[in-house]
């Protein structure tokens, strides 16, 4: 049932409506809007007619119209037959989009470093490169030859015996996921996912009509995962399965050489092609490299996808997923339906920098092991109630909140303050994990410290507020 609010509560936790900057309508949505952030009305919340608002405000039932619909537009409101305009949370994804270029804005949501110092001197070889096949057409089916032969060299270097006709470029890890879904997957097909998981996996999959069946993951015994998704295997029957064996996005866990062993072969011989997500796999910051999941398993059992986002720049749009030729020939073919061709300058600096990509690692490593020190003594001190287990690589750091405390109130509260954050519950299928936050350390030490900074100011603000309305529960169904 709804908890109702008067006008004159309502009225009175809002304050004189005309010293409210901006229009009066906006400026009336807004400071309800904080109100809801803020845990005093919690999702759920019945406000009160427009009507009688207006009347205990002193203000036009337009204004109070208006302010009604900006809610609903936003998210922070709906209506209900029976109950009228009701408060809520954004639904998820709501506050969350593509990473912003605001620089004022302090981005937690999104695990995207800036440039290595690599890239720019590659473009400059690629720009040297450009003129010979600027004569040409332009475009690369599946890839330039020479930037498909590095990724090939790269995965033979790590121990897993690759040739260039395995290889299909794509624009990004993400693209080359939703080439292998678009093109294996039929309506209604299941994929077996890691719970939690990437949300944009989540996203994907369900774009390509297919659906998510969740294997818990446990970031203090990784390799449980393989009794997890046997059994989830034998019961499901999922077509594919989507897993990030390497610092798993968001727990950090790992699966172990012999974990990952196991892993790929109950998937085989159950008949499920795995599509092994290695975008973080070679940013361990703890314990050395361990052999790709496809090790040892026929090419055809597995479809690694991979790319230089996290490693080098989100901006250098270059992906690439390896199986056996025939899959890749197929693959291949399902991409060039959808695009000609990756740009080519971006691919010829692409192929510079993985040529040179054990440096660019060996500094990536480095910054990201102190900017993870810094995020976790800042935690310590800040928020010493979290859990906030050191993960042995990867790019963020997976919270586990105090009793009551909610993620999505903590993403909605933080925004208006300019920090983005990404609730738990993006990461998951249903209601799970609004007691989890994913906190990236990949800015810079003072951009992290402010983060915090004001991550605790927002978490004490919540806990201030009387009991019931600190920890607002959400009221919408997370897709």
């Amino acid at each position: 049932m709804s908890q109702s609010t008067s006008a004159h509560e309502l009225a009175a936790l809002i304050g004189p409506v005309e010293a409210l900057p901006g229009p009066r309508y906006a400026g009336l949505a807004r400071r309800v809007r904080e109100l809801v952030t803020g845990g005093t009305l919690p999702p759920g919340s019945r406000l009160p007619a427009e009507r009688e608002l207006a009347a205990a405000l002193g203000a036009s039932r337009v204004t109070v119209a208006s302010a009604y619909r900006r809610l609903r537009d936003d998210g922070f409101a709906v209506t209900r037959h029976g109950s009228g305009t009701v408060t809520e949370l954004p639904r998820a994804g709501a506050g969350w989009g593509p990473p912003t270029t605001d620089p004022t804005v302090l981005d937690l949501g999104h695990a995207a470093p800036e440039a290595a110092a690599q890239l720019l001197p590659a473009y400059e070889q690629a720009l040297a490169r450009l003129p010979a096949h600027a004569a040409q057409h332009g475009y690369a089916s599946t890839g330039l030859p020479e930037l498909r032969a590095a990724i090939a060299e790269r995965f033979t270097a790590r121990g897993l015996p690759t040739d260039a006709d395995q290889v299909v470029v794509t624009a990004g890890t993400g693209d080359a996921t939703a080439v292998v879904l678009d093109a294996l997957l039929q309506p209604g097909d299941r994929v077996l996912v890691e719970h939690p998981t990437y949300p944009g996996a989540i996203g994907l999959v369900t774009a390509a009509g297919g659906r998510c069946v969740p294997a818990p993951v446990d970031a203090a015994d990784p390799d449980a995962l393989v009794e997890s998704v046997h059994l989830v295997a034998r019961q499901s029957n999922p077509r594919l399965a989507f897993l990030m064996p390497d610092f798993s996005n968001p727990t950090g866990a790992r699966l172990s050489a012999a974990g990952r062993r196991r892993l790929g072969a109950t998937l085989w011989q159950q008949g499920v092609l795995t599509v092994a997500d290695e975008v973080t796999a070679e940013l361990h910051l703890d314990d050395g490299p361990l052999p790709p999941f496809a090790a040892g398993l026929p090419d055809a059992a597995t479809v690694t996808v991979g790319g230089l986002s996290k490693a080098v720049w989100g901006g250098l749009r270059i992906g690439w997923l390896r199986t056996d030729a025939a899959l890749a020939g197929r693959l291949g073919a399902a991409l060039n339906r959808r695009q000609l061709s990756v740009g080519v300058l971006d691919q010829l600096a692409a192929t510079t920098v993985i040529r040179q990509l054990d440096a660019v690692l060996e500094q990536r490593r480095e910054t990201l092991r102190q900017r993870r020190a810094v995020l976790l003594e800042e935690l310590a001190r800040r928020l010493p109630d979290w859990s906030a287990p050191c993960p042995g690589g990867g790019l963020s750091v997976w919270c586990r909140l105090p009793p009551g405390s909610s993620s999505a109130a903590l993403a909605a509260a933080a925004a208006p303050r300019g920090l983005v954050l990404a609730e738990g519950s993006l990461f998951g299928t249903g209601e799970a994990f609004d007691d989890h936050l994913r906190l990236p350390f990949t800015l810079p030490p003072e951009q992290l410290r402010a983060a915090v900074g004001l991550l605790a100011q927002v978490d004490t603000e919540l806990r201030e507020r009387p009991s019931g309305a600190g920890r607002p529960a959400r009221a919408a169904t997370v897709v």
